[in-house]
């Protein structure tokens, strides 16, 4: 389906391209599709088109146009019912806040080229002709494995601090090496970052963590400079050290990049996050008794993540997220301990499959002992939804009709009914009544 997707959407893509050229404008796909295209990856992303028609102009080709960045010459425009982001080519003019130009010259391609990020982000590509325009050297830097500023590396950081970030995202997820100029820029650049909204830092770093070789991201913003301004609360973690007999790795900086290299490719903002911040506890809960000890860094954890995705501007329903996985991320070494109602409650959380991920790669960074994740995985198997989270057989109003009275214990009463249910010694309304009057046969009755 994903690749019937793809499809349609070059298609569509070249359909607006030849619209274009047939108005006797130039057009072309820019940027990143073209470079994924270029690299063989299978899933393209959106489809960007670069063009001499001016807004106005593009406007008055296509009906159905949303203006975005007017003033900076980009619009959408929805063909065959699929938007794209078509641009003018531009010049920026007068960067000096390290993120917006103060205007834009209109232009031709090899100078919109020239004002890209990467040389393997500033390639163009016709789809008529079938040819790529490579003003840059990009298709070279690409089989070279090399990610390299165009032109200037610091004027090109000037511009937008961001592209920093951006630059390490495609190191990691590329496997490719910086340059060293363009390296070293970055590196004297690295305090900068701090003129950047969180928003916009957080959505970088959220990429880093849902694509592959997202330790190797880590590990560049480290050795960088820029993950100390960012999340000095991970930089701490370096050094930090772990009893041996569990932590063989090594530190607890050592053992979350370790962790994050255990991901699969595509994972989610939750689960990605969740790694990175599982341990995030541990420095400040670190103790020697009869050996070394992080007593509730699970909890103490969890309440600094929710304090740095705050920072970071996270959304609410992941920083939620987050917080329960590795605030119940200590909890697996006791499943097979758990009453089977104690053992359904906690398969039935929401995030128990971000969890079950959790435990697996911290268990694989370590020690390796995975007895608990299979045997959880054995029971999401088993268990059929209706059978981890059931509807309860009683509410308050069956209370009512036996005679017990309102109150604070109808909560406790119910509580104790559904473990019972979800322990499966009762299974009917009938059979809850009858363990309710004989649990709570001294309540007082009606």
């Amino acid at each position: 389906m994903e690749k019937d997707d793809s499809q349609q959407k070059r298609a569509a893509a070249r359909s607006l391209v030849e619209r274009l050229v047939s108005q006797g404008y130039m057009a072309l796909f820019a940027g990143g599709y073209v470079r994924d295209m270029l690299m063989g990856n299978e899933e393209y992303g959106d489809i960007d088109i670069a063009t001499d028609a001016t807004p106005e102009e593009v406007q008055k080709v296509f009906s159905h146009t949303v203006g975005v960045g007017e003033q900076f010459g980009v619009m959408v425009v929805i063909h065959k019912g699929i938007p794209f982001e078509v641009a003018t080519f531009r010049s920026d003019l007068g960067i000096d806040d390290g993120r917006h130009p103060e205007g834009v010259v209109f232009t031709d391609p090899q100078s919109d080229a020239c004002r890209r990020d990467f040389t393997i982000n500033g390639m163009f590509y016709d789809p008529i002709e079938g040819k790529v325009l490579d003003y840059v050297s990009g298709v070279e830097d690409i089989k070279r494995k090399i990610i390299r500023s165009i032109g200037d590396p610091d004027k090109r950081f000037s511009e937008d601090y961001l592209r920093m970030l951006r630059g390490i995202r495609f190191a990691a997820r590329f496997h490719f090496k910086i340059e060293k100029n363009t390296w070293a820029a970055l590196k004297s650049s690295s305090r900068e970052i701090e003129r950047i909204s969180p928003e916009r830092i957080f959505s970088e770093i959220d990429k880093m963590l849902v694509y592959r070789n997202s330790d190797q991201a880590i590990l560049l913003l480290n050795e960088s400079g820029l993950l100390e301004r960012i999340i000095p609360e991970i930089s701490a973690m370096k050094g930090v050290e772990q009893p041996p007999e569990f932590h063989p790795e090594g530190d607890v900086f050592v053992h979350t990049l370790k962790a994050l290299g255990l991901l699969k490719d595509g994972v989610s903002s939750v689960l990605g996050w969740s790694v990175l911040l599982h341990d995030i506890g541990k420095p400040g809960t670190m103790s020697r008794t009869d050996r070394i000890r992080f007593n509730n860094h699970d909890r103490i954890g969890a309440a600094m993540a929710k304090r740095v995705l705050k920072r970071l501007r996270a959304s609410n329903l992941l920083i939620e997220n987050v917080e329960a996985c590795i605030e119940n991320h200590m909890n697996f070494m006791n499943v097979r301990k758990m009453r089977l109602s104690t053992l359904k409650k906690f398969l039935s959380r929401k995030t128990i499959l971000e969890e079950l991920e959790l435990h697996r790669v911290d268990c694989l960074a370590s020690h390796g002992d995975l007895e608990n994740y299979f045997f959880i995985k054995e029971q999401l198997e088993n268990f059929k939804q209706e059978q981890i989270k059931p509807k309860p057989l009683i509410g308050g109003r069956d209370l009512i009709s036996i005679g017990l009275e309102p109150g604070p214990v109808f909560g406790e009463i119910l509580s104790e009914i559904y473990d019972l249910q979800l322990e499966e010694k009762i299974s009917t309304r009938e059979e809850a009544l009858n363990a309710v009057k004989e649990m709570w046969k001294n309540e007082s009755m009606k």
